[in-house]
């Protein structure tokens, strides 16, 4: 009997899982697609590369230059001491190592793109579909308070908030995210509509789908794909204007980032001073990482969307 019983157990379960196992065998085929596909693009691939590097060296810096290194009262060296052996970058007007700090700057500005594009992608996401998906005055007025984010300037929005709130990198994060997510949601609401002329959503309909249900079955995934491509390309605006609003003095003074360096660079009178190493690196870093993530983005685009033609 028991053998009877697991000799018919094994059918039943191996069909149950079946179909868990052809899902994953297809996600794997398109991830292998998709990096097939993207390893065509050369920028992208060294957009990547930059990416990876910087962020180990983010993740790994406490065991690169040590946790001490953003101390001011036990800054290892004089006050704006130009390159040297034990100093590569020069010291900033405390006497601190500028590489040191160029490495800890990392991590804030980091994590602040990321975040900050998270929030701006998912409400500009959520906005686009619900926009796309209800017609009438829902639509309307989503578009009418899309349309005043989109024509107010971005940055001063981002720097009234800054203003009016702590000055953390929470407040940073919440600032840049609120303000940016116009473009993403007037992308989705037109995907949105695309896909919602597709036949299979007039059957959806017909067998009883309801608003949830076509929302986030047929619509979401399928406009996933541009949801990506948008963030990686948000990430490097994020953290442009994250390196603008600390340069501005509305950073969080407490923590280390590249646009707070380049805010104590112009108090100490580094331009004026010709003082090129404690200005140059942080700047010539936030270049290197909104390039790097463009590259990248524009590579997802392409990949994503073949009739981009992006430029390889």
């Amino acid at each position: 009997m028991t053998t009877t019983d697991s000799t018919a157990a094994g059918p039943a379960a191996e069909a149950a899982e079946s179909p868990r196992a052809l899902a994953r065998a297809r996600k794997r085929q398109s991830l292998a697609r998709f990096w097939r596909a993207y390893r065509s693009h050369k920028s992208g691939l060294w957009g990547l590369a930059a990416l990876v590097l910087i962020a180990l060296i983010a993740l790994v810096a406490p065991l690169l230059v040590g946790a001490d290194s953003q101390s001011v009262t036990d800054a290892p060296g004089g006050p704006l001491e130009s390159p040297s052996g034990e100093f590569p970058l020069g010291t900033d007007q405390f006497g601190r190592s500028v590489l040191a700090l160029l490495v800890w700057g990392a991590r804030v500005s980091l994590t602040v793109g990321l975040l900050a594009a998270v929030l701006c992608v998912a409400i500009g996401t959520v906005v686009g579909i619900v926009a796309g998906h209800f017609r009438g005055w829902y639509s309307t007025v989503l578009m009418r308070v899309t349309d005043w984010f989109l024509v107010m300037p971005t940055l001063v929005l981002a720097i009234a908030l800054a203003t009016v709130m702590d000055r953390s990198i929470w407040t940073v994060i919440l600032a840049i995210g609120v303000t940016t997510w116009p473009t993403t949601a007037r992308l989705v609401r037109a995907q949105t509509l695309a896909v919602e002329s597709r036949p299979y959503i007039e059957r959806s309909r017909a067998l009883g789908g309801g608003h949830g249900h076509i929302m986030l079955r047929h619509v979401l995934p399928n406009v996933m794909p541009l949801v990506l491509a948008q963030t990686t390309l948000v990430i490097s605006s994020a953290i442009l204007t994250e390196a603008t609003l600390a340069f501005l003095g509305l950073g969080d003074p407490t923590i280390t980032s590249w646009g707070g360096m380049l805010q104590d660079a112009r108090e100490a009178g580094a331009v004026s001073a010709g003082h090129w190493w404690y200005l140059a690196p942080p700047g010539i870093a936030v270049a290197v990482v909104a390039l790097a993530f463009t590259l990248c983005g524009r590579a997802v685009e392409s990949v994503l969307n073949p009739r981009l033609g992006v430029s390889r």
